[in-house]
């Protein structure tokens, strides 16, 4: 099916802290028939996150902070654990993520595999996220991580069995950082 797209109205609601816009627009189908739609989507640039795991330890190195959008869906303390992410701002996905690794968990990470980048939430926001995976050792531990200025990150080493429980029970359930630990099993890095 293809439809054709004509933009009425393009109205900014919002530049508080990333973009928020109003769009008014027509889809077309083949047929000539047309359906008008009103969505707000929210432009906050594109991510990169990426997986820590060690074969030899069979872990992975998370992070934990607070996430103020998780705090009010029903999230008591807002503390979410994650792989390490960021937004890309100006840089490329991957010296993004190597940036955000050693401010986030102190690795200076050496080879990354790019494994692809997805849509997250289409719904109602532009953002694409690069996923990333690396290996990591103790050697590559470089300061102690918890991010930079106002962030607040705990660092956590976690077996790979004990982080696919807390998916399984519901202690991690971030998307990013549930489809990452799969992967992992998934490409045969890790193992429960």
């Amino acid at each position: 099916m293809s439809l054709k797209v004509h933009l009425i109205k393009n109205k900014i609601l919002s530049e508080n802290w990333f973009v928020l816009r109003n769009y008014t627009y027509e889809l077309e189908n083949a047929s000539g028939d047309k359906v008008r739609h009103k969505r707000e989507v929210y432009d906050r640039g594109d991510g990169a996150t990426i997986l820590l795991y060690n074969r030899q330890k069979n872990s992975v190195v998370l992070t934990r902070q607070f996430r103020i959008a998780t705090w009010v869906n029903n999230n008591p303390d807002g503390m979410l654990i994650e792989t390490c992410a960021g937004l890309l701002d100006n840089d490329s996905p991957e010296a993004c993520i190597r940036k955000e690794a050693m401010e986030e968990t102190g690795y200076a990470i050496g080879e990354v595999e790019k494994l692809f980048q997805l849509y997250m939430s289409p719904g109602g926001v532009t953002e694409i996220v690069h996923f990333f995976a690396a290996e990591y050792r103790d050697g590559l531990k470089k300061s102690a991580g918890g991010g930079v200025d106002d962030e607040q990150i705990d660092v956590l080493e976690l077996s790979y069995p004990d982080a696919m429980a807390r998916v399984a029970d519901g202690r991690i359930c971030d998307g990013k950082t549930v489809i990452l630990l799969q992967q992992a099993q998934l490409r045969g890095w890790l193992v429960v």
